[in-house]
């Protein structure tokens, strides 16, 4: 039975990889398994000048020579220290991003070539655990905190390839009821340690940002290449923009009812009494960050609360008891 031409070349390379001298034609036809199905002489000759070519095509570092002392003739091997990849050094980022890689692929399925490859680099030097400064957190071969379910992530990357839209359910809040979204997918990203879906709100007709930890059942419909990204757009600036407890402060007014709202009492900077609809309370002023979280909050305490201003909390909680008030229908 024939050699095919893959493994032929495989054969050639082992054989050229293993010594140090050169070989010479007639050696490698009598020892590589598949140059004995040549016919002739010149029928070898241009299968392995073919080879040859082909190996050096690929990178593969085919020299010839000859080996003092040894033979008048011209031989072949493969210069090791050309073909063999350098010492592997990676920066603090990139040591991360490895690290981060094997933690997703901490599945059954995955599990085993994730950790071979981590003890790989260890093994050439790598110190996986110690390259991270000391704001950074450490990433370890386990499934990360904040990614949430591998199958919803692998649905919104499924979609985010296939540029199609996606239906799922998502809870606004720890203790919010789960509401079906329909979202145009832009991207997956992480920020402070969660993972982030960005992308385009059908229902709200807004860019909007949806915790992985927090969504079920994606579900992606639609026909491939129906979406298309805008341009221009930096998805981990939007995510921190609504997220992100280091930006900007703005002073929300939020009246709540006497001896409720205990959560939004706590993250108040000041209070004065205040009165709803002839109920007693008070306006509480609350340093706000992060326009979702916030909202979230103030969805929380049901009737206890309500937003004076900015005008952008107020409306984003109607907006978001709309859609509960029409999930409920």
């Amino acid at each position: 039975m024939a050699t095919n031409k893959v493994e032929r070349l495989m054969n050639l390379v082992i054989c050229l990889l293993s010594t140090s001298q050169y070989l010479s034609a007639d050696h490698i036809r009598s020892s590589v398994i598949g140059y004995q199905d040549s016919k002739s002489t010149e029928a070898f000759n241009r299968m392995f000048e073919r080879d040859k070519n082909e190996l050096r095509d690929l990178g593969i570092p085919v020299e010839t020579g000859r080996t003092s002392g040894f033979t008048v003739v011209d031989g072949y091997r493969i210069n090791r220290s050309e073909y063999e990849l350098p010492d592997i050094s990676l920066d603090p980022d990139e040591a991360a991003a490895v690290a981060l890689a094997a933690a997703l692929w901490d599945s059954p399925e995955l599990a085993a070539s994730s950790h071979s490859a981590l003890m790989k680099l260890r093994a050439a030097g790598v110190q996986m655990e110690s390259a991270f400064d000391e704001n950074s957190t450490a990433i370890h071969s386990s499934t990360p905190q904040g990614i949430g379910s591998p199958a919803v992530l692998g649905s919104l990357l499924s979609a985010l390839d296939e540029s199609r839209p996606v239906r799922f359910e998502h809870r606004p809040g720890p203790t919010s009821p789960h509401v079906t979204r329909t979202v145009e997918p832009w991207g997956v990203v992480t920020h402070l340690g969660r993972w982030y879906l960005v992308g385009h709100d059908r229902d709200r007709e807004q860019t909007r940002t949806y915790r992985l930890t927090r969504i079920l059942s994606v579900t992606p419909f639609g026909k491939v290449g129906e979406l298309t990204r805008p341009t221009n757009i930096d998805l981990r600036q939007i995510v921190a923009d609504a997220v992100d407890r280091s930006g900007p402060v703005v002073t929300a007014r939020v009246w709540v009812a006497e001896n409720r709202a205990a959560g939004l009492r706590r993250i108040a900077t000041s209070a004065e009494p205040g009165t709803h609809a002839g109920r007693a309370g008070s306006i509480l002023n609350i340093s706000m960050k992060s326009t979702d979280g916030l909202t979230r909050q103030v969805l929380a305490a049901g009737t206890e609360a309500l937003v004076l201003e900015p005008p952008e909390l107020r409306d984003n909680v109607i907006s978001e008891l709309t859609i509960l008030s029409e999930a409920g229908e």
